[in-house]
């Protein structure tokens, strides 16, 4: 495998990390948010990665190399479809005919481990960026 197809992988991984963070985020900004009654509150969403193969470089053509080794993207954004969860605050503006608010069903502890997660993604993605880069430039220290 080749620098650049290992920065490439990271890379990928990286921009889906960022996407799951901002998803994440949406999440846990919108706990605790209401709508009024007869509508439907904020769903909590969720994002589904997917193996994509790197693009090909030129060395990549001449060996088989490349084999195995896959990076990562967002397929898709999926809404989580349980029941949001109701309060009796008989005195909300959004409660409708017996009391109750609904609100999303979104544990605030639960997100935040997951953007702990992805967040450490994140970081290890980023450092193995910086280590192919640094053999990179190692390699180009030894040959001058």
């Amino acid at each position: 495998m080749s620098l650049m197809t290992a920065i490439e992988v990271s890379a990928s991984g990286l921009s889906a990390q960022r996407r799951r963070l901002e998803v994440l985020v949406s999440n846990l900004v919108n706990a605790d948010t209401t709508a009024p009654a007869g509508t439907e509150p904020y769903r909590r969403k969720d994002v589904v990665f997917t193996a994509t193969r790197p693009q090909s470089t030129f060395g990549g053509e001449l060996t088989s190399a490349m084999e195995g080794v896959n990076g990562v993207e967002v397929s898709e954004i999926v809404t989580d479809q349980s029941d949001p969860v109701r309060r009796y605050e008989p005195g909300h503006p959004h409660a409708d005919k017996d009391g109750y608010v609904t609100y999303p069903n979104i544990n605030p502890m639960e997100e935040m481990v997951n953007m702990l997660s992805a967040s450490r993604s994140y970081e290890a993605n980023l450092q193995a960026v910086n280590a192919a880069k640094d053999m990179a430039q190692k390699t180009l220290d030894i040959i001058r």
